[in-house]
């Protein structure tokens, strides 16, 4: 049975696996691999890069990836210090700058002239950052539930969590955990939450289970939460010009309404979509979020 046909109940001929590549990028204290997935033909010159949020990993992205792989080329990388990618020396270094620095090597290595872009949370933040810029390759953009302000309110609940995950008996002590932190996703189907628990954790050597993210992203993060302010990058924002879409989860804490409904007003002047009955942040894993998905990349 396909990773498709196990999430949305359907049989689907759609590729079960993808295959796994690597890159390698330069840091402040020395080089580390960046591990990504790829779907679809690897000879396709429409790409679609998909990055995930703060402590998730690229394989969020299967059931999306897995849909979007007949008209795409779709390469979700692990951001650094998460997933199946390396860490770094230097817990400081875990930040946009770092991040966009790699996915520029990365982009570099698909040889592609343009890619469209979907980012989730902080996936978006560096995608906001890469299409601010002059000459930007990203040619068509999916911010999923992040804008360009950043209130203290969110950054404090992120904060209480990132980096602290306890170590896990077993399995079903872990997709607990990932159940209860991860409740915003909203209802998702007990096959759902396997997979994001599956790809999500590890078995270490004493049999006990842990994250599959360096403790350490938690450091800078909690620094800029202690200042107790929002984080303004609406001149970021307001320098990007490719088409544009924002997805908002009705209940999200992290993008609110009134700055979802600015986006729609300044720089790119986004489409705006909210999907309901979901908080920070809708994880496109079923039928009805991916539809929004393609409609919006595929008209360009």
């Amino acid at each position: 049975m396909s990773l498709f046909s196990r999430l949305f109940g359907q049989s689907t001929a759609v590729p079960s696996q993808p295959r796994l590549r690597e890159v390698l990028c330069a840091g402040s204290k020395g080089l580390h691999r960046m591990r990504y997935t790829e779907w679809g033909d690897p000879s396709n010159p429409r790409v679609l890069v998909c990055v995930h949020g703060l402590t998730r990993n690229g394989r969020d992205f299967d059931a999306l990836a897995a849909a979007m792989s007949a008209n795409y080329r779709v390469v979700c990388p692990d951001v650094v210090g998460r997933g199946r990618s390396e860490w770094l020396a230097d817990p400081l270094g875990y930040g946009i700058p770092q991040y966009v620095a790699d996915m520029m090597v990365l982009l570099a290595r698909l040889d592609v002239p343009e890619v469209h872009w979907f980012g989730t949370s902080m996936g978006g933040l560096i995608g906001m950052a890469i299409a601010s810029q002059r000459n930007s390759p990203i040619s068509r953009l999916l911010l999923n539930d992040v804008g360009p302000l950043i209130t203290a309110e969110s950054l404090r609940r992120i904060g209480e969590y990132v980096g602290k995950a306890p170590h896990f008996a077993d399995y079903a002590a872990a997709e607990q955990y990932i159940r209860i932190v991860s409740a915003p996703f909203g209802s998702l189907s007990d096959a759902q939450w396997r997979h994001l628990t599956e790809s999500s954790i590890r078995q270490e050597a004493d049999g006990k289970w842990t994250m599959v993210y360096d403790p350490a992203i938690g450091e800078p993060f909690r620094a800029a939460s202690l200042a107790h302010q929002d984080i303004d990058l609406w001149p970021i924002y307001d320098a990007i010009r490719c088409p544009t879409l924002v997805t908002r989860g009705a209940q999200s804490d992290l993008l609110t309404p009134e700055t979802h409904a600015e986006m729609a007003k300044r720089g790119p002047q986004a489409m705006l979509r909210e999907i309901p009955d979901v908080g920070h942040a809708p994880m496109f894993l079923d039928e009805a979020q991916i539809v929004i998905a393609r409609e919006f990349l595929l008209a360009g």
